[in-house]
């Protein structure tokens, strides 16, 4: 059975500086940014080897397994949190939507995030400033969380995203990538839209998302937009109103319908 580890905290921070990766394949209840400081290798992500080097940094889920192979001595630092603070903790909307985002994406990310130099500078900056809070965690666990926030905004600019350009028509990893970024704009998800978005006909763009997942595009949006919904209404935080504004429904009834559908 593959080890699963189990982390009660919020948010634990690590850093450390190995020759040889120490842990075993493993999955675990948490979310990971794992930051290259230096060194170089290769990480084995749901058994796809991803080439790192320094300032490179990844997301791991929980349903993600992974383990790291070393070739440079390399110093890792590990932002590791529970999904606590996104459902619980009063957070601006929008970077809520950066988080889920790159989440739910994961899966185009599989080279892992190379910032353009301007962004590498900030992000090693908010890797400091992260360790620096770290000394108090009991007195700086918010401004750590506010911190990570920054970062997935940070990271989503750099996404390798997605373009509608011959080699990525039929990328339906792309068109998840789409789906979970424009899920708070319905008019971005019509299928003409995305048709033009994707240098596709409207006719062929369903039958294509059908044929790769076994789900049609409009079942899919909904039930994606729905179980979204349904974490706002359960953290107890957001009226309906306020919810219907979000995701661009049409008012309260629309989002009470969506709800009793679950």
């Amino acid at each position: 059975m593959m080890k699963r580890y189990v982390q009660f905290q919020p948010i634990v921070i690590s850093a450390f500086e190995v020759s040889k990766w120490q842990h075993p394949v493993h999955q675990h209840n948490h979310y990971e940014l794992i930051y290259i400081k230096n060194g170089s290798g290769s990480h084995i992500v749901n058994e796809f080897p991803i080439v790192y080097e320094k300032g490179n940094l990844f997301l791991i889920s929980p349903d993600d397994n992974h383990r790291f192979e070393i070739d440079e001595k390399t110093y890792f630092i590990y932002i590791k949190f529970t999904d606590i603070y996104i459902h619980q903790k009063e957070v601006n909307l929008t970077q809520i939507q950066h988080l889920e985002y790159l989440i739910k994406s994961r899966e185009t990310h599989s080279l892992g995030f190379k910032f353009n130099p301007a962004d590498q500078s900030i992000v090693e900056n908010i890797i400091t400033l992260i360790l620096s809070l770290n000394i108090n965690m009991l007195q700086n666990e918010a401004l750590i969380w506010t911190q990570i926030l920054v970062l997935s905004a940070i990271m989503q600019r750099n996404m390798p995203e997605i373009k509608s350009t011959a080699q990525r028509t039929k990328d339906i990893q792309a068109i998840f990538c789409y789906l979970h970024k424009y899920i708070y704009q319905p008019k971005n998800l019509k299928a003409n839209v995305m048709a033009a978005h994707f240098n596709l006909s409207e006719d062929y763009i369903g039958p294509y998302f059908k044929r790769n997942t076994g789900i049609t595009l409009r079942q899919y949006i909904h039930d994606y937009r729905q179980n979204l919904i349904q974490q706002r209404i359960e953290s107890g935080r957001f009226g309906l109103k306020q919810i219907a504004a979000e995701f661009g429904l049409v008012d309260e009834s629309h989002v009470s319908k969506l709800i009793r559908k679950v």
